[in-house]
């Protein structure tokens, strides 16, 4: 039985060329092949008269041209990886969530093709990420992070990820890359709280910080014990989840946040801390939903 690909959106720009990069790496890494996937609603911009010309639209010569040059650049990368492309007449974001029904995962980089380049993410990665049922990966950081030269992982534990999707992925990540893996859980002290709270023994820090070690531990305990040669670093620290895992990104090769899928939920699924991370991380970000497998459970070469 064949492997589920790892399906890369791309459209000819510089991010999601570093993109394709990335997800060849990575594909190579869990042995699983590699889909290109070029969409675009080219017949509906370019006029009625031209589906009946017997030439192919420009878009659709073009498109042709940004999977083919891509493919090459991907194989002149990693010659022995599988690779297949596809050009699809449909809205972008649309096209890659229903190719991640069937994905290993998804891969988007951070600005798309005639957006401006900047820190923030794109609408089709934003729309990808948000309701995907797979992990759903976004490209973007510095050379350091994006080259794996950190060593390094980080995952985010939040209230519910105990044993989580996100939690056993980058454990499997982390083992398969040889790297440390940072567990980071944030924690807050409200200011109105006083040491006479009836919760409370001693300083209000110390609770809040014991609590957040607490779930911590909590949250690790049974990928430890299922990835033993895995490299643990447990982080409690104060302040807004989002701002503690930036800082943490600036020296990680990947970042990986867990996002819950709420059925028939209209709009984005994005807590405040996914949003926040794919938008200004400075190495690329995973996004796991519960459900999704992890990459050993996931792959099967």
């Amino acid at each position: 039985m064949g492997s589920r690909p790892m399906v890369v959106g791309v459209d000819g720009s510089e991010s999601s060329l570093l993109a394709a990069d990335w997800a060849a790496d990575e594909a190579l890494r869990h042995e699983v092949p590699l889909r290109l996937v070029y969409a675009s609603l080219w017949h509906r911009y370019e006029g009625a008269a031209l589906a009946t010309s017997l030439s192919r639209p420009d878009e659709q010569v073009m498109a042709e041209n940004i999977v083919g040059s891509t493919a090459e650049r991907v194989r002149r990368r990693a010659p022995n990886l599988r690779v297949t492309t596809e050009v699809v007449p449909e809205e972008a974001a649309g096209a890659l969530l229903r190719e991640g029904q069937n994905a290993f995962a998804l891969v988007t980089g951070s600005r798309g093709r005639g957006e401006i380049a900047g820190l923030l993410l794109g609408s089709v990665g934003l729309a990808v990420a948000a309701g995907a049922q797979c992990p759903v990966a976004v490209v973007r950081g510095d050379k350091a992070g994006l080259a794996g030269a950190h060593g390094r992982i980080v995952l985010g534990i939040g209230d519910t990820d105990g044993n989580s999707p996100a939690v056993r992925f980058a454990f499997a990540e982390a083992r398969l890359r040889d790297c440390e893996l940072d567990v980071v859980r944030a924690w807050r002290c409200p200011s109105h709280e006083t040491a006479d709270h009836p919760l409370l023994v001693g300083e209000p820090a110390h609770y809040h910080e014991a609590r957040a070690s607490s779930l911590l531990d909590k949250a690790v305990a049974t990928a430890e014990g299922d990835y033993p040669d895995v490299a643990v670093r447990r982080i409690t620290a104060e302040g807004p989840a989002r701002k503690v895992l930036l800082k943490h990104s600036a020296v990680a090769d990947l970042l990986v946040v867990g996002a819950r899928r709420r059925q028939r939920q209209v709009g984005l699924q994005l807590g405040r801390v996914a949003h926040t991370v794919l938008h200004h991380a400075v190495c690329p970000v995973v996004v796991v939903p519960r459900g999704a497998e992890s990459p050993s459970e996931g792959s099967t070469p």
